[in-house]
């Protein structure tokens, strides 16, 4: 095991300032700043090495986190091009007759989330979610903060947390030991779900008095509100109607719901070619586009070029508005882990990446008594630390290596202490509580701090990861 050097001490202190600052709702830019400065320069033994760090990790963070950014800003394109044709308010037409009110349209937000996450992962689901069921759910009546609760609980949560469906998340956590994968795969679906329902219960009623009645003003109030710092410059669009509109009202979710039907079969059949992991999110992105294209070309087809320009730009200024922020933040988190930190703290190629978030993890695994429960809780906290770097997944191995061992010690089944660490990083990293996760494009959808969800959520799903693992240890 590697020795805990003061740079370790550092990041963990600089960790730990950060969930402070976040909790007492602070801005935790500077903090971020200010701490990756130190540990770059302590691990270096260079102040100007250290000044390096600041650029280097915001640059690796904003290089990781594109994506995330892209589609929100194309997203968010297109749905002002809808906007600008008069398509937005016939296209969630049909889901009104679901969504009647706020505390159905938060439980159809969360089976619909859970449902799509567990075939594909939130990544591609959540665009689609987000863009064709967030408005639907804030005119039924729901804030914003509970849609955007819903998703990243049900999503980023609990359907990712047991990755049932795809089993990435049991194969990394068995890979270093003898562990089935599927049965830490069975043993994470029920603990994920334990989570998720609690989580989400508690979620709903902090929520529940925010309820308002249903009307057509909830969204002209919700696009309008909020800082006008990252309010939309299209967000007053001049809306041009004609027989397209019904045309892209019914083209735009067919066109989304039968990408879903095809990874779905591409994923489970031999009916249509496989398709990579990850591609799900790029090829909605790209389909994207070529809708925002046409709407375009049909509703003023000599301002195409201006037009397309505007949205996207328009786009782009509301993704970096909203989210800009957790650039450094991320950043800072990326020093920990091995992947990424040679490159943010200038170290040769042929030099050991440090992993400082690991290492902690590691070393932490010799103060646990042996004790079923403290053993337990103690894989559970390794997990949520591990999760800490944003991913959720990087950590898995190690936890998986971690809990046999323990698990001998104590005479408690090791593939349900996997499970546990494994519930606990992703419900962390995957994620619910760190705001430089991919729930960032959930809070962009839902035009609210990414901050403010992680706060919202935080006891929530604490008390959610806490019952399950006492339940966990009880049932298995």
């Amino acid at each position: 095991m590697m020795d805990i050097t003061v740079v370790h001490w550092l990041y963990l202190t600089g960790t730990c300032l950060i969930i402070l600052t976040m909790l007492y709702r602070q801005n935790v830019v500077v903090p971020a700043i200010v701490m990756s400065f130190l540990v770059g320069w302590t691990f270096t033994g260079s102040f100007l090495d250290g000044v390096h760090t600041i650029f280097n990790a915001s640059l690796t963070a904003a290089g990781e986190l594109f994506h995330i950014f892209l589609i929100i800003a194309i997203m968010t394109a297109l749905l002002q091009s809808l906007k600008s044709i008069g398509a937005d308010e016939q296209m969630i037409t049909p889901f009104q007759a679901v969504m009647k009110n706020g505390t159905i349209s938060f439980w159809v937000l969360v089976i619909v989330t859970y449902v799509l996450s567990l075939f594909f992962w939130p990544a591609p689901a959540v665009p689609l979610i987000g863009a064709l069921l967030i408005p639907v759910a804030i005119r039924a009546g729901l804030p914003p903060i509970g849609a955007a609760l819903a998703i990243s609980l049900a999503g980023h949560g609990m359907a990712l947390s047991s990755d049932y469906v795809l089993k990435v998340a049991p194969g990394l956590t068995a890979s270093s030991n003898v562990i089935e994968p599927s049965l830490i795969a069975d043993r994470a679906l029920i603990l994920s779900v334990i989570t998720g329902i609690i989580a989400l219960t508690l979620a709903y009623f902090t929520v529940r008095k925010s309820i308002i009645q249903p009307a057509k003003k909830n969204v002209t109030e919700w696009e309008q509100s909020g800082d006008e710092d990252v309010q939309l410059d299209s967000d007053h669009v001049d809306i041009k109607k004609g027989r397209y509109s019904s045309w892209f009202a019914f083209l735009v979710p067919a066109t989304f719901f039968t990408i879903i039907l095809y990874v779905v079969l591409a994923t489970f059949t031999n009916i249509v070619p496989p398709i990579e992991d990850g591609a799900g999110a790029s090829l909605i992105g790209g389909t994207a586009v070529i809708l925002l294209l046409l709407i375009s070309l049909f509703r003023n087809y000599r301002r195409t070029l201006k037009e397309v320009s505007d949205h996207l730009i328009s786009g782009f200024v509301f993704a970096f508005k909203v989210m800009g922020l957790v650039i450094p933040i991320a950043g800072f988190f990326f020093i920990g882990s091995g992947e990424f930190s040679a490159q943010i703290l200038g170290l040769d190629d042929s030099t050991e990446s440090p992993a400082f978030l690991l290492d902690l993890v590691e070393a932490s695994q010799s103060v646990i008594p042996e004790n079923a429960f403290i053993t337990g809780f103690g894989i559970l906290i390794l997990g949520m630390i591990s999760g800490l770097d944003g991913s959720g997944f990087s950590g898995l191995p190690l936890i998986g290596s971690l809990a046999e061992p323990l698990a001998q010690s104590v005479g408690v089944d090791p593939a349900t202490l996997a499970a546990i660490g494994q519930v606990g990083a992703i419900w962390v990293g995957g994620g619910t509580l760190v705001a430089w996760s991919p729930i960032i494009a959930i809070a962009g959808f839902a035009k609210i701090s990414v901050l403010d969800l992680v706060r919202k959520s935080f006891i929530p799903v604490i008390t959610g990861l806490i019952v399950s693992t006492i339940l966990g240890l009880l049932l298995f």
